[in-house]
């Protein structure tokens, strides 16, 4: 099924007679059973205003068609999404309304912040075939804006999206980035703390011991004006020159490529084994990456997260333990593993209750994030 509205997306919802599977552009390797609701073709920008750094399409909508109308005008996503068709092997475009019901947030979400801190207002069809509005369409217009960040990362459980609202920022001058050489993991987080504790705006900070091809790298990324860059890069040296580890600057064009590295883990494109994202303290990640001795791993966000490749099949939360975090499944298939964490007790009930409360027949994405009420014991 491939709505051509908003109001035909609503009784399509109320019509259902059984389970919904809801997709965008299928990227990201998300599998559930029930009929193929797809929001392929609810597609568009209905507004653009770049003086007020906001735009509104529908969620059908290609990420890439957004940022070619922010390129146009300077300005970019400042989320950084993650663009996950190489790494999970998958076809189609990214949407809109993907990134917002998932939440995707690439490296810059250490200084920048969600996607969902990015959302201003969204549209969607809730499980009963009911079209809620919520949120608005400028900065200044944050009606129910705790809504609004519900539904970001919400994996369609509790709605459809048919519109989402964003704020936008201006795109850069350049960026650079210093690169330490060889340091590792324990060293490299204490690294990326100190640069993220100083003044000189870090961007991104990730570690990986395979991102070239002569040992581990640790990426720090500053953007701006050039002449500040310049400046931030050559302080950000000698802040960091008692690691004592070889120091090199990647240009616009290198620091680029190595962000989107990072950014998409396209590394371990065509590459076997299961991958997994690790949430976690930053100060824990050297510590759970000897614990899993993963056949790779990418610490992202300072060492908050921590991409790993296993061989297929491994439970590497069994394998991790008890730390302050979680474990989700991102690439894998043949085997039971559940792709997200189990929720805490109370967690798992107040989710139960939103779902009830949002979708009451159970009907959206069903049993994608956790068994539905009428699953439940």
């Amino acid at each position: 099924m491939k709505p051509q509205s908003e109001a035909e997306l609503a009784d399509v919802v109320r019509s259902a007679d059984g389970p919904l599977a809801i997709s965008g552009g299928g990227t990201r390797g998300v599998k559930v059973s029930g009929a193929a609701l797809s929001l392929s073709e609810l597609s568009g920008i209905t507004l653009y205003e770049p003086g007020a750094l906001t735009f509104v399409a529908q969620a059908g909508t290609p990420v890439a068609e957004i940022e070619a109308a922010l390129a146009s005008e300077n300005q970019r996503l400042a989320f950084e999404p993650m663009d996950a068709r190489a790494l999970m092997g998958t076809s189609g475009a990214p949407t809109l309304g993907g990134l917002i019901a998932a939440n995707v947030s690439g490296p810059r979400r250490i200084q920048g912040g969600a996607a969902r801190d990015y959302a201003l207002g969204v549209r969607f069809v809730d499980g009963t075939g009911a079209v809620v509005k919520n949120g608005g369409r400028v900065m200044k217009n944050v009606t129910g804006y705790d809504l609004v960040k519900l539904m970001c990362g919400s994996f369609g459980t509790l709605g459809v999206l048919s519109e989402v609202s964003l704020k936008v920022l201006p795109r850069p001058e350049t960026q650079s980035t210093l690169m330490l050489r060889h340091l590792d993991a324990q060293a490299a987080v204490t690294a990326m703390a100190a640069a993220m504790g100083s003044p000189y705006e870090i961007t991104g900070a990730a570690h990986c011991g395979a991102l070239l091809d002569d040992g581990p790298v640790t990426a720090l990324r500053i953007e701006g004006f050039e002449s500040s860059v310049n400046y931030r890069l050559a302080q950000l040296k000698e802040l960091l020159s008692g690691f004592g580890a070889e120091m090199t600057v990647g240009d616009a064009e290198m620091s680029f490529w190595i962000w989107a590295k990072v950014r998409d883990v396209s590394l371990w494109a065509e590459v076997p084994g299961d991958v997994w994202c690790v949430s976690c303290r930053a100060s824990q990640a050297p510590d759970l990456v000897a614990r899993a001795a993963p056949v790779g791993w990418i610490l992202d966000w300072g060492g908050g997260r921590i991409w790993m490749r296993v061989p297929a099949g491994v439970d590497l939360r069994g394998t991790l333990g008890a730390y302050d975090g979680h474990a989700t499944r991102v690439r894998g298939e043949g085997c039971d593993i559940a792709r997200f964490e189990p929720e805490a007790p109370g967690v798992a009930r107040l989710s139960q209750g939103l779902r009830a409360r949002f979708d009451p027949r159970g009907m959206l994405n069903r049993g994608l994030m956790g068994p539905v009420a009428d699953e439940v014991v």
